[in-house]
């Protein structure tokens, strides 16, 4: 059998092979309510084969929205409106399905990408105050976020402890922990964002102090018997910045911790960043985390062929694979990859009749 399409175990959770579809924002929902287009999509990507799939960037509090088109868990509002989505796609799947959980930071009160994507002033329609480790800008124009407190760091903290509460009370299967790309956590971790004097701030140790602290706070709140993992940017991609080696140091940490998988992707945090981009360059960093540690880590970007996935997990270079915009291109992406290795996916009795009949042994019925 293909090693891309062997079971692998998360905690208690076992999936049936090893392609995560990555959280993906849609930038589609109304005051932090999931909408129909969120029961449309999150139920084709349900139909993909793939392992698991991860709800998108799912905001702990309004300023922690990207955009004011966000997805939240954060009120009995957003969490009855997710409801009503996983039930529609929990009826036609099996699928396990976890939530990414996240906070913007000084990411926050932006336009939607395709109405350009700029901040958002404080004082605007759909805009507000950003808050971050400290009280620097993503852009040097932007409006500065205001650097949290304790009492600010308090409120956060149990945000994501009640989003997670609310996602257990969901049925969720899993839980994410976002610490990559320039949102909140990352800008605890990155010596460029956090310039804070306390014990929040310098070291690596108090770096990663926050991080570890809303780790500690989702998982006690989070049912025991259900992982929670965290993902991680490997590095800024940019001088003095967060790079592989304290990614590592974190990684450890968490580990530590329980934590069940760790997702490496890197890059977002400093507007100066110099990514080589290109098919699997992301990869080597969560090579040089496995080496390091004994938990599942899952490697993401630029992984579009069949080929290339199986070849990152069979090596050992990770444990498992993410995919997020060439699962949006290509919704069926896993069936294609298990006929192009030989392998078996889950289908549903709806799309048996769609088998080609050269690959008479690719489906089991779901």
């Amino acid at each position: 059998m293909a090693k891309l399409f062997e079971p692998i175990t998360l905690g208690n959770l076992t999936l049936a092979n090893r392609i995560v579809i990555a959280p993906m924002c849609q930038y589609s929902a109304e005051d932090g309510r999931m909408t129909d287009w969120h029961a449309m999509h999150l139920g084709n990507l349900a139909q993909s084969g793939a392992g698991i799939l991860t709800i998108e960037a799912t905001a702990v509090s309004a300023e922690g929205r990207i955009s004011y088109a966000d997805v939240g868990l954060w009120d009995d509002e957003t969490e009855e409106a997710m409801a009503k989505v996983l039930d529609s796609v929990r009826r036609w799947s099996d699928m396990p399905i976890a939530i990414q959980l996240a906070h913007a930071g000084r990411k926050a009160s932006t336009a939607k990408p395709w109405d350009g994507g700029g901040q958002i002033a404080p004082d605007a329609e759909n805009g507000w105050q950003t808050v971050s480790a400290s009280n620097l800008p993503f852009l040097p124009d932007e409006n500065a976020p205001e650097a949290l407190d304790k009492a600010g760091l308090d409120r956060v903290r149990e945000a994501f402890a009640d989003a997670a509460r609310r996602a257990a009370r969901l049925g969720i299967d899993a839980v994410q922990i976002h610490g990559a790309h320039g949102y909140l956590l990352h800008q605890f971790l990155s010596p460029l964002s956090n310039k804070r004097e306390d014990e929040y701030g310098g070291s690596l140790e108090n770096r990663m102090r926050f991080p570890l602290e809303v780790y500690d706070a989702v998982r006690a709140a989070f049912p025991a018997d259900r992982p929670v993992t965290m993902r991680v940017s490997g590095t800024d991609w940019a001088e003095g910045g967060w790079d592989i080696e304290q990614t590592i140091a974190f990684a450890k940490a968490l580990e530590a911790r329980g934590c069940a998988a760790y997702h490496v992707s890197s890059g977002g945090l400093d507007a100066g960043q110099k990514i080589p981009v290109g098919p699997n360059y992301q990869v080597p960093l969560a090579r040089k985390v496995k080496e390091a540690v004994s938990m599942p880590v899952i490697a993401v970007g630029l992984i579009t062929e069949p080929e290339q996935a199986e070849a990152i997990v069979a090596t050992g270079e990770a444990d498992m694979i993410g995919l997020a915009r060439t699962v949006l291109y290509d919704p069926r992406w896993p069936w294609h990859a298990a006929a192009a290795l030989g392998a078996t996916v889950k289908a549903a009795p709806q799309f048996l009749r769609c088998q080609p009949r050269v690959y008479k042994d690719l489906f089991v019925q779901a």
